[in-house]
Formats: structure tokens, sequence, C-alpha cells
């Protein structure tokens, strides 16, 4: 006979399985939330893609806001650390200097593509007119753009992110992208042969290349 399964038992198992459940219940709300919109990413349509009852549902996310507004923030932090590491593949070679910021500009563009965006889209738009969903945003969105500064800092490398200017370009490439990128909800076309790209690109290379700090 063996002793093994007691162990099994124990806190560290409950927890495991309540951490199980949780990522279930996200993944579901983030696939309900991309595919049918803020609409159609009730608690009872995450609950029944998740197959979870009512309540272990409850006990992790009380109210819909907390549910979406974490199924966003999870769904991106996935997304995240999916760039991190296609930036460490695009700027192995450690390019310098105008080629980089090209480099760089596709990377950030591209996230614009991806189903995080679309989800936080349509969280945006909700959060108008719901001030429960507005104030449970407002908090992720902080955390958030301090983890996109941090991942954006590593895809620039340390010499660009020195520059004066460097966070003023970031900030108006961030919200330029966005706005662009809310095009293509309604209109079909390759995202990278969008005529932005190359207006990023050269406005980015003459702000942060030493020539521009004359």
């Amino acid at each position: 006979m063996s002793a093994d399964p007691l162990p099994d038992d124990g806190p560290r198992s409950r927890s495991t399985r309540t951490a199980d459940s949780r990522a279930l219940i996200l993944d579901a709300a983030v696939a309900c939330l991309v595919e049918s919109g803020y609409a159609g990413a009730s608690t009872l349509a995450v609950q029944a893609r998740a197959g979870v009852s009512r309540g272990r549902l409850l006990h992790h996310f009380p109210s819909r806001a907390e549910l979406l507004v974490a199924a966003a923030g999870h769904l991106s932090s996935t997304l995240l650390a999916g760039v991190e590491e296609r930036a460490a593949a695009v700027m192995a070679d450690e390019p310098a200097g105008p080629e980089r910021i090209d480099r760089a500009i596709d990377l950030m563009w591209a996230t614009f593509q991806e189903p995080p965006f679309w989800a936080a889209m349509e969280l945006w738009v909700a959060a108008r007119t719901d001030p429960q969903l507005r104030a449970a945003l407002r908090v992720e969105e902080r955390r958030l753009r301090a983890a996109i500064r941090r991942v954006a800092d590593g895809i620039w490398g340390p010499r660009i992110a020195s520059a004066p200017r460097y966070a003023e370009v970031c900030e108006l490439l961030f919200t330029s992208m966005r706005g662009v990128a809310c095009v293509y909800a309604f209109e079909e076309r390759p995202a990278a042969t969008d005529p932005h790209l190359p207006l990023w690109k050269g406005l980015a290379a003459r702000m942060l290349t030493p020539s521009a700090e004359g």
C-alpha cells in the first residue's frame, strides 16, 4: 500500500485546482469577448463555455465587470509574453539605428491586429456607459500600460530608449496605432502594407536618432 495519495489532497492541490478553474474561466471569457463582443460575453455564456458551476464562477469573479476586465488582462499578459519572445528573435542580430526602429514599429503595429486589442476595444466602448466596468477597467489599464512600457523598452533597446524624446514618441505611436487599427473593424486590407507604417517609421527615425538631438 502507498501513502502517496495523501499529500495530493493538501492545500497545494486545492490551490492548483483553484488556479486551474480560474484560468479555465478566463480563457472562456476571452473567447466569448473576442468572438461575440461585449454583448455576447455574458456570465452565463462564459459559465457554459468554461463548463463550471455558477457558484464556481461567482467565487472567482463576483461581477461581470471584474470577470471581463480580468479576462482582458489575462489575454494581454499572454500577448505581451509572446511579443517579448518575438522581439528576442527579431532583434537577435542586434540591429541599430533606423533598422531597429523599423523592426520595433513593425512589432508594435502587429499587436494591434491581434485578439487582445479587439477585446480591449469592446471593453472601452462598453465602459463609456457602464460606471462599474469603467472603474474596474481604469485600474487594469494602469497596470497594463506599465507592462507595455516595460516590454516596449526591451524592444527598442537601451540606446534608443535613452533618447530625450523617447517617451513622447512611444506615446504618440501607441495612440496613433490604436486609432488607425480601429479602421480594421470594418475595412479589410493588409495591415502590413498600411500607409501609416512608413510615416511612423520616418517620424521615429527623425526623433530618436542622434541627428534629431541637434
